[in-house]
């Protein structure tokens, strides 16, 4: 009697749409019991690929589904219908760049089911950052530096304005998504983008605060709706732009942010204080910063020593000058419209989730009249991203420092927290607005 012959086909349900979209992955036309490996790759940006592999047994009829089937060894181990995406690693690991060159055009992926046979079937699926409509215009004027994309339709649409944190540069994929939804975006740069500074040091909150006031008048935002969105040093300079400019900042979305101001860090110019060099100005004075002779710690990149697995130690530390602490908080309490802050509990860059239960406590003692909203995920560090990309870069180099650093979490706690805090954003500015995503 012959073995029967498998004739795997893989069908991808839908085939094209956008990054946050889960697809349905199924393999059929197998024989009963038999071990298939899948595997993912992915050209990303600068013609760079990523991948993973999981190996699957089918069922009984020869059927492999991956919306309910977990792998039996492989790059991820639980049920996952998009577990092959985000537990892809680049094939050249000093590649760090997860998203395309060109933000408009989709990311490939080629997924190819191998029986132990050697037999081979193949499939295509594209994420899309910008859906059907969304316009996308660079935005050089008034000195500022950024790219706004539009929903497709008529408008007025609120409006959120988008900051990237240390790494500098513009973000236009969270800015193409959030359009793709409904919301206006204007992905605005504040450092390391043509024309401004390399470096972080001695940003000036007037460039900011001339950022949101264009957004009110040239954007012509839905009932005036204007949200802040940052991302690590952007969540920092997001609450404090609430703060600062209440009057001018509908909403603040926080991710992984900081309570208090910061030093430059591994982000500051070399020539200015490195390290604990002044961050933001306002008026053309610095800011007071959680480094400024700080009594109990004194912050430095390791020293040209192997850098620890959890430098976000030195925060705790720095944490004990309270005289300090109480100069260099951010007055969260003056912001006026309401607040989303997103954390990772295994935050290792820095203690993202006590820093936004610091927020929600100063806010909640000042009677803050509005929405206050903590988004806190277990398993989860401090690259906090968007859904359905891969979660596995727990370590990095910083890239203007260089410096080694570690983001913490695990691949897959991470993947929850990048689909979770986008669906509870989507959430927040939908009831904030009386808006709809349409997710």
């Amino acid at each position: 009697m012959m073995n029967p012959v498998s004739a795997p086909v893989i069908s991808i349900d839908p085939v094209d749409g956008l990054i946050d979209q889960p697809r349905r992955i199924v393999v059929s036309g197998l024989v009963p019991d038999e071990l298939v490996a899948i595997s993912a790759h992915t050209q990303r940006a600068r013609g760079a690929t990523w991948m993973s592999q999981a190996t699957f047994m089918a069922d009984a009829d020869g059927v492999i589904d991956l919306a309910r089937d977990a792998p039996v060894g492989g790059d991820y181990a639980e049920v996952s219908a998009m577990g092959l995406i985000w537990s892809q690693q680049p094939v050249e690991s000093a590649n760090h760049e997860i998203f395309a060159d060109e933000v408009m055009e989709p990311l490939r992926t080629t997924l190819i089911a191998e029986t132990a046979g050697g037999i081979q079937a193949k499939a295509e699926l594209l994420q899309r950052f910008a859906g059907p409509g969304v316009d996308r215009r660079e935005i050089r004027e008034e000195g500022l530096v950024g790219t706004l994309f539009t929903p497709a339709g008529p408008g007025p649409h609120p409006v959120v304005v988008v900051l990237n944190g240390s790494g500098g540069g513009i973000n236009e994929p969270r800015g193409a998504l959030l359009a793709s939804r409904g919301y206006q975006a204007f992905a605005l740069g504040y450092f390391k983008a043509p024309g401004l500074s390399p470096f972080i040091t001695e940003t000036p909150l007037e460039y900011l605060e001339t950022g949101l006031d264009w957004a009110r008048r040239k954007l012509e935002p839905k009932d005036g709706f204007v949200a802040v969105s940052g991302q690590s040093r952007g969540g920092e300079l997001a609450l404090l732009l609430g703060a600062t400019f209440p009057h001018l900042v509908s909403a603040v979305i926080a991710f992984v942010p900081g309570a208090v101001v910061h030093g430059a860090q591994g982000a500051g110019d070399p020539a200015r204080g490195g390290w604990q060099g002044t961050t933001w100005t306002r008026g053309g004075v610095p800011l007071t910063h959680l480094w400024q002779d700080n009594q109990a710690v004194h912050w430095h990149p390791w020293a040209g020593d192997t850098p620890p697995s959890r430098h976000h130690s030195v925060f705790f530390e720095g944490l004990k000058d309270k005289a300090l602490v109480e100069q260099a908080r951010i007055p969260v309490e003056k912001i006026t419209g309401p607040v989303l802050l997103i954390s990772g509990r295994d935050d290792r860059a820095w203690p993202s989730s006590l820093y936004s239960r610091m927020v929600v406590s100063s806010l909640h003692r000042a009677g803050h009249p509005g929405l206050v909203r903590h988004l806190d995920f277990d398993d989860a560090g401090h690259a906090i991203n968007l859904p359905i990309v891969p979660s596995t870069q727990l370590s990095r180099e910083h890239p203007v420092s260089k410096v080694p650093y570690t983001n913490g979490g695990t691949p897959s706690g991470n993947a929850r927290a990048n689909e979770g805090s986008w669906k509870g954003m989507l959430a927040f500015l939908d009831e904030v607005t009386g808006s709809s995503s349409q997710t």
